[in-house]
């Protein structure tokens, strides 16, 4: 019986995907439920396993474009596995099977074949393009040139010592170093995210306001209870957890924040869906994380960790990655002192975070040295005024040197669940 097997939908609004990466090939016996390639939407990177046993006939070729209900390959279930059908994958074991093996040795055998064949003549090499005469060698040894900067126009394109005498050495332009290119195409995810970046930039009244965070609470705070944290929860007491609480109290005071432009309507949320943006195997990734209204500190550590390790793995999966009221950067894992973000449309606003850096700052009339972490918010000036985007953030920063009082209610353990 031959199975056709299609491509089945990733989530709603997606009507094709693309074959980023075959994980087995034409003729191969395949298991029910073995992931047979990698495909991209606009919105992640999804395995597609097989849906029965049997030889498969791959219909697609990477890089295609393919439709949503499309046959990408056919899979003969009344095939039976051949006895080293388990080293025909890709990145098989390290011996391989005998095909790859003999195909190995024919190739070395050819290998040896050319080199001896050109050693063998050697007379003939030195016609070879970009091959200098001697007369042409010593004059751009003189020169200070190599004859790879030398275009020939003896025979079969030597260097004559017309050409060297011709030769006029750049100055001051680089030469002798690898000045090679690729070209390779962008995945469908990457693609979409540039789309929306661009997007975002030509389809919104984008704004930036800065500020500045005395990180000192916070570190106070960790430096006391992180190790009972981690020890009671599984999971560690970062900076993730302060601030998403602290975005979620700055959303309550500022709801306009928290909305969305629809034509021409305003959309507001009475809840708090936060867009984290992370880092994966694929580039970048917006998981949600949702009703962050109603976490603690340990569920928003224990569902940031989830989400990244999803991200990381290549699991992720588009409903996790769909909605989304607000979105939190954090470009200070990477080291920026400072940026722009981009908003996440539909979305208004998203917060930049950054690397934590000792400063001086004046304290009470004194110089004291501080953990200083520049913050950024950026926001769609259409719907969010700048007295609601200041007064946001300053909200942010309060409840980030105020932590005890504004963002634990002053029961710390309780806040911590220890």
């Amino acid at each position: 019986m031959i199975l056709e097997m299609k491509v089945p939908s990733p989530g709603e609004s997606i009507t094709e995907v693309e074959i980023a990466t075959w994980l087995v090939e034409d003729g191969d016996y395949v298991e029910k439920d073995q992931a047979i390639a990698e495909v991209d939407s606009d919105k992640a990177t999804l395995e597609l396993p097989a849906e029965a046993s049997g030889t498969i006939t791959l219909k697609a070729e990477e890089g295609d474009a393919v439709a949503v209900g499309a046959v990408v390959c056919l899979i003969d279930t009344s095939a039976e596995p051949s006895a080293d059908a388990s080293t025909t994958y890709k990145g098989g074991d390290e011996g391989g099977n005998q095909d790859d093996v003999e195909k190995d040795l024919a190739k070395d055998q050819k290998e040896t074949k050319d080199t001896g064949a050109k050693a063998a003549n050697p007379a003939k090499d030195t016609y070879a393009s970009g091959v200098a005469s001697p007369a042409a060698k010593k004059i751009l040894a003189e020169k200070d040139m190599k004859a790879s900067e030398v275009n020939g126009t003896g025979k079969d394109g030597r260097i004559t010592k017309e050409d060297a005498v011709k030769a006029t050495p750049s100055m001051g332009t680089p030469t002798g170093g690898n000045r090679s290119s690729s070209r390779s195409k962008m995945s469908m995810l990457r693609r979409k995210v540039a789309e929306r970046l661009v997007e975002a930039k030509n389809t919104t009244a984008m704004l930036t306001t800065f500020n500045e965070v005395d990180m000192s609470p916070i570190f106070e705070l960790r430096k006391e209870y992180k190790e009972t944290f981690k020890e009671k929860h599984g999971v560690g007491l970062g900076f993730m957890s302060f601030f998403t609480l602290a975005v979620v109290r700055a959303l309550k005071m500022y709801p306009a924040v928290n909305s969305m432009i629809d034509g021409k309507e305003m959309i507001s949320y009475d809840f708090v869906d936060i867009s984290i943006a992370v880092s994966g195997p694929k580039g970048l990734m917006v998981p949600v994380i949702r009703n962050a209204e109603n976490l603690s500190f340990r569920g928003v550590e224990a569902e940031v960790k989830r989400l990244a390790i999803r991200a990381r793995d290549g699991q992720i999966t588009v409903d996790e990655m769909t909605g989304g009221t607000f979105t939190i950067s954090n470009g200070g894992v990477f080291g920026s002192m400072l940026s722009t973000p981009i908003i996440n449309p539909p979305q208004s606003g998203i917060l930049g975070m950054h690397n934590i850096v000792e400063r001086p700052v004046a304290v009470d009339g004194k110089v004291e040295i501080r953990p200083i972490m520049f913050v950024a918010l950026s926001y769609d000036h259409r719907i969010i005024d700048g007295k609601e985007s200041v007064g946001f953030l300053v909200a942010v920063k309060e409840a980030l040197e105020n932590p005890e009082e504004l963002l634990m209610d002053n029961n710390i353990k309780k806040a911590l669940e220890l």
